[in-house]
């Protein structure tokens, strides 16, 4: 098992920034990737970013290339998502996740509300 907790959402203006954190506990000794996805109000959940726990592989859906920076601290067992020229349309329930090297995302955080006002 893995425990995730995220923190870091919140209100911002169109433009600003935020930076997202995601610290996993339990078996992270296991994990092979961590991602960020997000869900908007009547919309199916999204990919983000992910990136692999030891080789640093990222990637970013293209809505955020440019914008977003994901990374990572193996020591804190944490994962970071830093969100610049944030848009309205960044507002979201946003999730980090945990993959074990099989064919899904096996963990869960509870998630964070981002909320970009135009």
């Amino acid at each position: 098992q893995v425990q995730l907790v995220e923190s870091g959402g919140g209100l911002v203006q169109a433009g600003g920034s935020l930076r997202l954190s995601c610290a996993a506990s339990g078996r992270t000794f296991s994990i092979y990737a961590m991602g960020w996805f997000r869900q908007a109000p009547g919309k199916e959940r999204e990919f983000v970013a992910s990136i692999t726990w030891t080789m640093s592989r990222i990637s970013y859906a293209d809505s955020v290339k440019g914008r977003f920076t994901i990374s990572r601290d193996n020591a804190k067992n944490t994962v970071y998502l830093q969100m610049n020229s944030l848009k309205s349309e960044d507002t979201a329930v946003y999730y980090c996740a945990v993959h074990m090297g099989g064919n899904r995302y096996d963990y869960w955080g509870q998630g964070t509300q981002v909320t970009v006002s135009s």
